[in-house]
């Protein structure tokens, strides 16, 4: 022990003695980053016969002819000089008190960009922590911005749902309390991917929660702000595709427009298939922009889908598409389930039909019209 620290300058870490006679003994040396036992073994037990015998340690330093000159200041015993190396290092030899060989070896450009490249590795290690880290939080931050709770309506059952397929995404929905016993009902899907999509997401949910005000009397006007505030926030690329619709719980009645969405699907009670069309171009890419309100009546028993195209464009092992064929015939299937069930039927029709990596957000709204007696009750 006075060996380490006396003559090489090591520091104490624990020096323990027992009533069995025993003695645990650690040594470190300046920068701590490692710890020696010193171990007394049992006379001729077969570890004492290793006494003498080690040659495998080695001990790295910044400059070997100053540690060179201060221990053996201090009595240690090397067996030369420092000497180079054929590799550009830097070495020499001495013993303990017991005979163990130790060598001393100075850091040459090897052993440096040896540890350069594992400081870049730990320092990468740590960013992609930090990124998934900030992603989760992110992840968190945008589901905070999918509604959280439903407006009550009296004669339409819906629901929607986002599955995104990365940490976020730029798919988007919503439902906004118009007044008036009116609902708007919006669906949209931002270009790009991944943190770029989901800022634009959150750009365009801003622009339309804060110009909903006049969304129910002049849904035009509405649209056309929208369309100005995202195009003047966003770069010129940027684009996002947009279905509103407005509907009145009392009348039955969805006024729209569709601004370069997927048509969403109609299913009237008797079977037959409506597709609600684009009324306008996409949102964000002009500053002149305009769009017209169509208009579709609900009665009991039709049902609605808006959708995103990670529900048709989903793929199988053949590269076949969902489509929207097995859209409408899942609708068809599933029809006398509650929105919520059918919702979770087509969501779960979709991964069992493309069970590998989801490449593309999974957005479903669904909304069916009541019936007469189920409005009673509920009133």
């Amino acid at each position: 022990m006075r060996f380490y620290v006396d003559q090489l300058g090591f520091g104490l870490v624990i020096d323990e003695s027992y009533e069995s006679g025993g003695r645990w003994v650690a040594v470190a040396p300046p920068d701590g980053n490692t710890v020696l036992a010193l171990i007394t073994p049992k006379r001729n037990s077969a570890e004492s016969k290793l006494i003498g015998r080690c040659r495998h340690t080695v001990l790295v330093t910044e400059d070997v002819m100053a540690k060179f000159d201060e221990w053996r200041r201090h009595g240690v015993r090397f067996h030369h000089p420092p000497q180079t190396t054929l590799w550009g290092g830097i070495f020499t030899r001495f013993d303990d008190l017991d005979g163990n060989s130790f060598a001393l070896v100075g850091r040459d450009d090897f052993v440096r960009e040896i540890e350069a490249q594992r400081r870049a590795a730990a320092e990468k290690m740590e960013a992609e922590r930090r990124i998934t880290q900030e992603l989760e939080i992110a992840k968190q931050v945008q589901a905070r911005l999918f509604p959280q709770a439903l407006p009550q309506l009296q004669t339409l059952d819906y629901s929607g749902i986002c599955v995104q397929a990365r940490e976020v995404g730029g798919d988007y929905y919503d439902f906004l309390d118009l007044g008036r016993e009116r609902l708007g009902i919006i669906i949209g899907d931002t270009s790009g991917k991944g943190i770029g999509a989901a800022l634009l997401m959150a750009n365009l949910q801003a622009n339309l929660r804060s110009q909903s005000a006049i969304a129910l009397d002049q849904p035009q006007r509405f649209l056309r702000s929208v369309n100005q505030l995202f195009y003047e926030n966003t770069t010129d690329s940027a684009y996002a595709t947009l279905f509103f619709g407005e509907y009145d719980d009392t009348a039955r009645r969805l006024r729209y427009a569709n601004c370069g969405h997927y048509s969403p699907l109609l299913l009237r009670r008797d079977g037959t298939l409506e597709r609600l069309d684009s009324t306008g171009t996409v949102l964000g890419m002009f500053q002149e922009w305009d769009c017209s309100v169509e208009e579709r009546e609900l009665f009991p028993g039709d049902t609605l889908a808006l959708y995103t195209d990670g529900i048709t464009e989903s793929f199988n092992d053949a590269r076949e598409e969902f489509g929207e064929q097995r859209l409408s015939e899942a609708l068809g299937r599933n029809r006398e389930r509650s929105a919520q069930g059918l919702m979770a039927a087509i969501v779960d029709e979709v991964r069992q039909f493309s069970p590998r990596e989801q490449h593309d957000d999974i957005t479903l709204i669904v909304a069916k019209c009541r019936g007469d007696s189920a409005r009673a009750n509920r009133v």
